[in-house]
């Protein structure tokens, strides 16, 4: 990766992976589901987190967090 190879550190690489996660997730609000059990809501669906989103982003976030206590 272009992290790994400028020799940033893990942790930083997590970090900044788990700030653009965030930012996704967020973009997702707007959004008007179009598959999955959200699409029924139809235009209802807007306005709210995507949960697949949401859960990537918490989950980039705890790696961020692991890394970040292991290393100290």
């Amino acid at each position: 990766s272009a992290a790994a190879a400028g020799g940033r550190p893990l942790v930083e690489s997590l970090r900044a992976a788990a700030a653009a996660a965030a930012v996704g997730r967020d973009a997702t609000i707007p959004l008007v589901a179009r598959k999955g059990r959200a699409s029924y809501l139809g235009d209802r669906s807007a306005d709210h987190l995507d949960p697949g989103a949401t859960s990537a982003a918490i989950l980039v976030e705890a790696l961020a967090d692991a890394r970040s206590e292991r290393v100290g």
